[in-house]
């Protein structure tokens, strides 16, 4: 059985056109119409709801730093909610460059990037539901407002710098209103360089930055 290879969509209508066309489906019925499987374990199914939305709607960027629709500048977002339709967890932005974030400012940054416009896609994340009848939402195409933006990039600007003072350990999850940095890496054993607060390269864990639930939550209300 052979995947279905689904081209990138070639305008924001088209690809709204394939969102709407998934709404409704189980992860089962859109693992059929994308001729996959789910995966038989718990542990596999990690991300596969995401990444099989990506081949649904023809992604292209694949784990590049880029936007999911680099051609459409749209980032996808999948969001799990739980029974009471609020999101799960909070939401991986992407990857922070420990060595190379002082470089950077807001509007040059990977996050802003993948920040600028985003198409949300909620799933139903109630782990009582079996995971191939978990269903798909309504996607929604945002881009942040003005104040949205300022406490995103006051966010990004206050942990950028500590990264880059090699504050590392001082940062902790409640640094942040709309934006926090958290450890992202498969296990312990996964480990890259960044900075000490003497300038000297450290091994450490991989750190993400991610969206808190309760701004991604503002996103659905109404």
């Amino acid at each position: 059985m052979m995947p279905l290879q689904i081209q990138p969509p070639a305008s924001e209508a088209q690809l709204l056109e394939r969102t709407h066309a998934i709404e409704g489906l189980s992860f089962a019925q859109l693992a059929s119409r994308l001729n996959v499987c789910i995966p038989e374990h718990a542990l596999q199914r990690k991300g596969w709801a995401g990444q099989a939305i990506e081949k649904a709607l023809g992604a292209s960027a694949g784990s590049r730093a880029e936007p999911d629709f680099h051609h459409l500048g749209i980032e996808l977002k999948t969001l799990p909610m739980n029974h009471l339709g609020r999101p799960a967890e909070s939401t991986f932005v992407t990857t922070i460059p420990l060595l190379t974030i002082h470089q950077q400012t807001w509007l040059t940054s990977t996050c802003y990037a993948k920040l600028k416009r985003v198409l949300w896609v909620p799933i139903e994340g109630d782990i009582r539901i079996p995971f191939p009848h978990r269903r798909i939402g309504g996607g929604v195409l945002w881009s942040p407002s003005v104040d949205e933006q300022a406490v995103l990039a006051q966010d990004w600007s206050e942990l950028s710098l500590m990264i880059g003072a090699g504050q590392l350990s001082e940062i902790h999850a409640n640094m942040g209103d709309y934006l926090q940095v958290r450890p992202k890496a498969a296990n312990a054993k996964s480990l890259c360089y960044g900075y000490d607060d003497l300038g000297n390269k450290v091994l450490t864990l991989p750190r993400g930055f991610y969206l808190r639930s309760r701004f991604t939550d503002t996103l659905f209300m109404g």
